[in-house]
């Protein structure tokens, strides 16, 4: 396992080598499956499971993402031991779309997406003969994941939290935004549209990307989308953002009922979540007396919003801060 930790460390000089030789070998082992979620929609997720194993980890992507996007973090998560899960959300990835519009993200509530989780959780790692149960959550998917800890707080020894949106980074001043977002709301023509400044999919340049300093994984991802146009996913709808903006005064309302040990890894260069809603999450865990790992978010220093996809030295920061959390809580 230390070897395969060391190799963090220098896998861009060589990326393209260990895309396409170690990491597509273990990408053709998976397992892809589907069960129906809310409303009678397919969602799909796959797995990565050794006889070997007795832990597992849960992987809850963000917005837009899907499990294409995480062979990589599968990988080093496998060879530290874990078997390793990871769901497509309603609506992105492979999982069934709630629009003609299959670009729009949307959902017609937020819960939805938790009660999803909470299935796939039923089914997977209650059933499975796991020792430890881990889950790793990234964005969107931390709101979704620390949601599902206030219904079901035993329901994981540990978790990890990267880049949680608990807040949203609004290009408005807040009132603003809210008061858009409460006139949308009341126009089903306006509402179920791209929210402002939003749109299409679109393949934009590494130079302006606001999501890592990873040249090599950046182009990757992209090439996911460009190759698989099914894949591709837009700006999210008024009511998606709405909802969102919900979810994360909720999260805080029901930290009293979380008492999961919980890491969370903060990126200190974050423009997509608000960090402040991160730092609110971590002091309301600590007055109600179950801590964060640290009693504040551990910062990943000059990271970008996806810290999971970041330059090596980062990327393995934080990969290393997870395992070792993980590792200490069985």
């Amino acid at each position: 396992m230390d070897q395969h930790k060391a190799s963090w460390l220098r896998r861009e000089k060589a990326f393209a080598a260990f895309a396409t030789g170690p990491l597509l070998d273990f990408w053709h082992r998976r397992e892809e499956c589907e069960f129906i979620g809310v409303g009678n929609l397919t969602l799909r997720y796959v797995r990565f499971t050794s006889s070997q194993h007795q832990r597992v980890i849960l992987i809850v992507p963000g917005r837009i993402e899907s499990y294409i996007k995480y062979p990589e973090l599968a990988y080093d998560l496998f060879h530290c031991g874990f078997d390793v899960i990871i769901l497509d959300h309603r609506g992105q990835g492979r999982s069934d779309r709630l629009l003609e519009d299959t670009h729009r993200g949307h959902v017609a509530e937020f819960t939805h997406y938790v009660d999803d989780l909470e299935t796939l959780y039923l089914k997977e790692i209650v059933s499975g003969h796991y020792q430890q149960r881990y889950a790793l959550a990234h964005s969107m998917g931390g709101a979704i994941l620390t949601l599902f800890l206030a219904r079901q707080p035993q329901a994981f020894h540990a978790v990890a939290l990267v880049a949680p949106m608990f807040g949203i980074a609004l290009p408005l001043p807040s009132f603003l935004a809210h008061r858009i977002l409460d006139w949308a709301e009341k126009r089903p023509a306006v509402r179920d549209g791209y929210a402002l400044g939003t749109g299409r999919w679109r393949a934009h340049p590494f130079g302006i990307n606001r999501l890592t300093h990873s040249a090599e994984r950046y182009r990757r991802n992209l090439r996911f989308y460009a190759d698989d146009p099914a894949l591709r996913m837009g700006g999210p709808t008024y009511h998606w953002v709405r909802e969102g903006i919900h979810a994360g005064r909720n999260i805080l309302s029901q930290v009293d009922k979380i008492t999961t040990p919980l890491l969370l890894l903060q990126a200190s260069d974050d423009r997509v979540v608000d960090n402040r809603s991160q730092d609110l999450f971590c002091a309301a865990m600590a007055a109600a007396g179950h801590p964060c790992e640290g009693n504040t978010p551990r910062v990943i220093d000059g990271a970008r919003h996806e810290i999971l996809f970041e330059k090596d030295e980062m990327r393995a920061e934080a990969l290393n801060a997870v395992v070792d959390f993980f590792s200490s809580h069985h």
